[in-house]
């Protein structure tokens, strides 16, 4: 089965880049994923197969039945939104959409799970069980297009026993692939601080409340959270990306606006520390005669891997890729809403590795540069057939 499935990836491969590119060339934000979809569903038909259309909106899903399709069932996980990047990119299958670009891979993701459709369609007669592949909506943006597919049912009729899924790492080199059992990588919430004082005259500052000093000392005071707050063990970052002030050099203005993430792997702390934010943010506000506003959006919780799982997944990792290429993952402090699905079923989410430095693909995802090796393609859509029809015949 091993060298039917890598032989199978091999024939595909060209119709699996061509799905990349044709992709990569058209991307859609989250949630509006509705061309992207269209195509997903369209090459499911042209398969053979018979797509569930509509969950969470622009979701796909299609099962995949082998005899017995009842007996037991693994979930396959990829996600089709892009980001709101102007690619700088020279390459033929540049993005025509402006100011969007798949800059995490997504297209890669769902290129290679429509490969491992046409792999399992292939083998339908030679696996007992079933295998669910979700086209996920959303995953760069709260709430998260997984919990959307969860609160649809995409978990249900039938309910898998395992679930997969791979994430490009262009930190990896292309031909290996990453695994860590258990706490993998953090959850993610938004902060939003409106800093309210008194504008002015900047050579004025006795007859103003200035809410720049006051922002100044709110970002550098919840430093503490991190390095007096949290507990030593847990990790934990907090961090402030975007400050507008909107004054002038001889304006106080009257607000300051603030976002921030916050990110923590254990969801005690993670509620301590939202009420110790807000709590130290309003009082020192307050005692330096302003006030302020301020916002978490929660996120996603903490990606866990199932340590069994994911223990017997690198093991056919290693016997897909050889131990030479199958690589022990640290924590992450990303975040990801396959988070979601951790908490409903046994699941596995590793990296694919896209590096080619010869080549000169080296950009780390979220960047314009982004890109990846191609030749991760197949063997990604390989590796997920070959991780699914061994998972279901486990016990």
């Amino acid at each position: 089965m091993l060298d039917q499935i890598k032989s199978l990836a091999n024939q595909y491969s060209e119709e699996i880049i061509s799905n990349r590119r044709h992709l990569h060339m058209h991307p859609e934000l989250s949630f509006h994923e509705k061309k992207t979809a269209r195509f997903v569903a369209d090459y499911i038909r042209q398969i053979g197969l018979t797509p569930q259309e509509g969950i969470a909106d622009t979701g796909v899903v299609v099962l995949i039945e082998g005899k017995n399709p009842e007996s037991k069932t693994v979930a396959l996980r990829a996600d089709m939104d892009a980001l709101p990047i102007t690619e700088a990119n020279d390459v033929p299958y540049k993005s025509l959409n402006e100011g969007v670009m798949h800059a995490c891979g997504h297209d890669v993701h769902t290129s290679s799970l429509l490969g491992t459709a046409k792999i399992l369609h292939a083998l339908r007669d030679q696996f007992e069980g079933s295998v669910k592949l979700v086209f996920q909506p959303g995953e760069e943006k709260i709430p998260g297009g997984a919990s959307l597919m969860i609160r649809d049912g995409v978990l249900q009729n039938p309910a898998p026993n395992g679930m997969f899924g791979q994430h490009v790492a262009p930190n990896i080199p292309v031909g290996k692939v990453g695994f860590r059992e258990g706490l993998y990588m953090a959850s993610t919430d938004e902060i939003y601080i409106k800093v309210k004082g008194k504008g002015g005259h900047g050579a004025m500052p006795e007859y103003n409340i200035d809410p720049v000093l006051i922002a100044a000392h709110l970002i550098v005071s919840l430093q503490q959270i991190v390095s007096r707050n949290a507990p030593p063990k847990i990790p934990c970052v907090l961090s402030f990306g975007k400050v507008i002030a909107n004054g002038a050099t001889n304006v106080i203005p009257n607000e300051v606006y603030i976002e921030g993430t916050f990110r923590t792997m254990d969801e005690v702390w993670r509620e301590k520390a939202h009420k110790t934010m807000v709590k130290m943010a309003e009082g020192i506000a307050e005692a330096m005669g302003g006030s302020c506003e301020f916002e978490i959006r929660k996120g996603y919780p903490f990606l866990k891997n199932h340590p069994e799982l994911t223990r017997r997944a690198k093991n056919y990792a290693i016997d897909y890729l050889g131990a030479e290429n199958v690589l022990d993952l640290d924590i992450w402090m990303a975040g990801e809403d396959f988070a979601f699905y951790t908490q409903h079923t046994d699941a596995c989410f590793y990296r694919l590795g896209t590096r080619n430095e010869a080549r000169g693909i080296i950009s780390s995802v979220h960047t314009p540069t982004f890109d990846v090796d191609e030749a991760a393609l197949p063997l990604g859509a390989g590796l997920m057939t070959w991780l699914a029809l061994n998972e279901l015949k486990t016990v």
